[in-house]
């Protein structure tokens, strides 16, 4: 009998001090990924290509991308229970001189919400902004 994981969605917005597409390039493209976060990051461009973050505590698979505007990812850290994936979307819009995020996981496993969801804004929303020397 198949393990049903109870899960939670997060959803956050962050504003950068930057182009659509340079918030874009920080996290698809696995040189500027490396620099912000500090650690090591391998990125696919294509759609269908994986991923890994943070030195492979982070791994998915590209779903579904639109240049600048969408990332639609499978993702899961490395201590959830095995298989288990959940859903990142991150929608960027222009916002007036910068870049407004929005972003949204699904199928996050209930007793890891609360650390995921505080892991993007420390070491994501703002890792990037530093990044930006916002």
């Amino acid at each position: 009998m198949k393990s049903v994981v109870k899960t939670r969605t997060l959803r956050q917005s962050a504003v950068f001090k930057a182009t659509p597409h340079e918030v874009y390039e920080m996290l698809m493209d696995s040189k500027k990924h490396s620099a912000f976060t500090g650690t090591k990051a391998k990125i696919s461009a294509k759609v269908g290509g994986k991923f890994t973050a943070y030195d492979g505590d982070i791994d998915g698979r590209n779903v579904k991308l639109v240049a600048n505007k969408l990332i639609v990812q499978t993702w899961r850290e490395s201590q959830w229970p095995k298989n288990h994936y959940s859903t990142v979307t991150y929608k960027l819009e222009k916002n007036g001189s910068g870049t407004k995020l929005t972003f949204m996981q699904k199928d996050v496993p209930a007793s890891f919400a609360a650390d995921i969801s505080e892991g993007w804004k420390e070491y994501y929303w703002s890792r990037m902004k530093e990044y930006l020397n916002e």
